[in-house]
């Protein structure tokens, strides 16, 4: 089907690797595309105003499901205006008792254009099939709600 493809480069700066001295600064490098500076959570010696790995697992899921979710609006020919979406991921230990990211929760604020015509239900069936659709949902073991 398809293959996608990233770098990620880390640096050594010190001399030593002791745990709370060694750098977290990495980056994502795609493939034609930015490179993203990246870190540990801030609680795990991050660097701020980096991306972390679980932001990344949650800008994935959101990222994913908004797509699908476009597609599927253009095919039904219903215009949307904007999507913006506050999705929040959840680091807390699962039922082996290790860490992981075990809910993301989607909270996507859809606006139609004006003259479209949208109903609770139809949007909660649209929302149904992009959760359904989406490769990143389909991919991981946490649980994904849309709300």
């Amino acid at each position: 089907m398809s293959e996608h493809k990233a770098v990620i480069r880390w640096q050594n700066r010190g001399a030593g690797m002791e745990y709370e001295g060694y750098s977290r600064d990495h980056s994502w490098e795609f493939e034609g595309g930015p490179s993203v500076p990246a870190s540990a959570a801030a609680g795990y010696n991050g660097a701020p105003g980096r991306v972390d790995p679980e932001e990344g697992l949650v800008a994935a899921a959101s990222s994913c499901h908004m797509l699908t979710f476009l597609a599927i609006a253009a095919k039904k020919k219903l215009v949307v205006s904007s999507y913006t979406d506050h999705a929040v991921g959840h680091l807390e230990k699962d039922v082996e008792g290790r860490l992981a990211v075990t809910r993301i929760e989607l909270r996507p604020d859809v606006v139609f254009a004006p003259g479209t015509s949208v109903s609770a239900d139809d949007l909660r069936r649209l929302h149904d099939g992009a959760h359904r659709n989406c490769f990143i949902a389909n991919s991981i073991k946490a649980t994904v709600t849309v709300s």
